[in-house]
């Protein structure tokens, strides 16, 4: 009798069971959407995304994102929870992140107020929040580190002609560029960063009755930056690699260690001013003409140094300007100095689609016999960015 009763019991309850089981847990509320008012009365509706110095980024359900001057606001209510980094404050390791204001936020009157969940409202003018970031992304660039493969940005970079006539030609262009910057967030102090550049041009031309016209031109460089606390001075080491079958430059390895300093650091500019002491060794192929035994000297082992300067600009709509001048003096053969200057210019087509011209100087003063000293290229193609 008891069996009997135990199984009914279980008969009636399963039921109820399988349909709490099929049931969806309720979804949780929407967030209120936040509100702006312009100082003219016009009032826009969305979320407030982040706000970086004397600017705001607001994500309008009608325009997408606008980035606004906080002196055009007249209020603004948001419904999230922000963390408000004051002028002044610089983030790192460190820090008591416990004195910082989080909560809601406010404006009027160009006042940011700030509730917390418990506790009194903290009420500052605009001026002196230098930022403010939604908790969930401030916890996720402050609390953790990622992983190596993580956080890398960049673009890769193709372009190809191809001519099919008298003559015969083809070029292929390729290029692309890392970088890895921790913290991942430019509002905090920079700790390290890590740089992968590469490009390669590879081409020939020929004709009936003549010999065939070749180029082949490869550099590829690694710089690792490490930040001194809180300041933008770092020390760094890069090995860099370079062929220039234009200039009769078999291998060129260079090696060095030294100081930086990021002069400018703004969510569009940026600016590095470094010297470092270095190793190079220049291996040079023998020209065509040179007898055997060849008595042209071809490798160089040089000890110099390297002044360089890399500097990169955002303007509207998303375009990318890109610069880089380095000096590599010679001490022990000062006859043996090298210069290069690129530049790069990306303008947005499609997505992370980009159109892309760039230009690439070097210069050698000590090529063999029969080579000049300068070789410049001149590059276009799409440029995929890859974050």
């Amino acid at each position: 009798m008891l069996i009997f009763m135990s199984v009914r019991n279980v008969l009636l309850l399963l039921p109820l069971c399988l349909g709490l089981r099929g049931q969806t847990p309720a979804a949780a509320p929407k967030p209120e959407p936040d509100v702006l008012i312009f100082a003219n009365g016009e009032k826009l509706v969305g979320h407030l995304v982040a706000s970086h110095g004397g600017t705001l980024t607001f994500k309008s359900d009608s325009l997408g994102d606008l980035t606004i001057d906080w002196k055009k606001v007249q209020e603004l209510h948001a419904s999230e929870t922000f963390v408000v980094i004051h002028k002044n404050v610089e983030l790192n390791r460190k820090s008591d992140l416990s004195k910082l204001p989080t909560g809601t936020v406010s404006m009027t009157d160009q006042k940011i107020t700030v509730t917390p969940a418990a506790g009194a409202p903290e009420t500052m003018p605009v001026a002196d929040a230098a930022h403010l970031v939604d908790q969930p992304a401030f916890e996720r660039v402050v609390l953790h580190s990622p992983g190596f493969f993580d956080a890398w940005n960049g673009a890769v970079m193709a372009g190809a002609t191809l001519v099919e006539a008298t003559q015969q030609s083809r070029t292929f262009t390729g290029a692309f560029n890392l970088v890895r910057a921790i913290p991942t967030a430019n509002w905090l102090a920079a700790r390290n960063r890590t740089s992968i550049d590469f490009s390669a041009s590879d081409g020939f031309l020929s004709q009936p009755g003549s010999p065939s016209i070749k180029t082949d031109i490869i550099h590829g460089d690694i710089e690792r930056d490490e930040y001194f606390s809180s300041k933008n001075v770092f020390a760094f080491g890069r090995a860099a690699f370079d062929h220039n079958y234009s200039q009769g430059l078999d291998l060129q390895q260079n090696y060095g260690g030294g100081i930086g300093w990021t002069a400018i650091k703004r969510a569009d500019t940026t600016l590095d001013i470094k010297g470092s002491l270095s190793y190079t060794r220049q291996q040079f192929a023998p020209p065509a003409n040179c007898a055997s035994p060849c008595t042209v000297n071809d490798s160089h082992n040089l000890v110099g140094a390297v002044l360089a300067q890399d500097y990169t600009h955002k303007f509207a709509k998303g375009i990318q300007f890109l610069e880089q001048i380095s000096v590599i003096p010679a001490f022990n053969e000062p006859s043996a100095y090298a210069a290069t200057a690129n530049a790069g210019l990306n303008v947005p087509v499609y997505k992370r689609l980009s159109f892309s011209i760039s230009t690439a100087d070097s210069f050698l003063n000590n090529p063999p016999p029969g080579f000049k000293k300068n070789s410049f290229q001149l590059t276009t193609g799409l440029t995929y960015t890859l974050k």
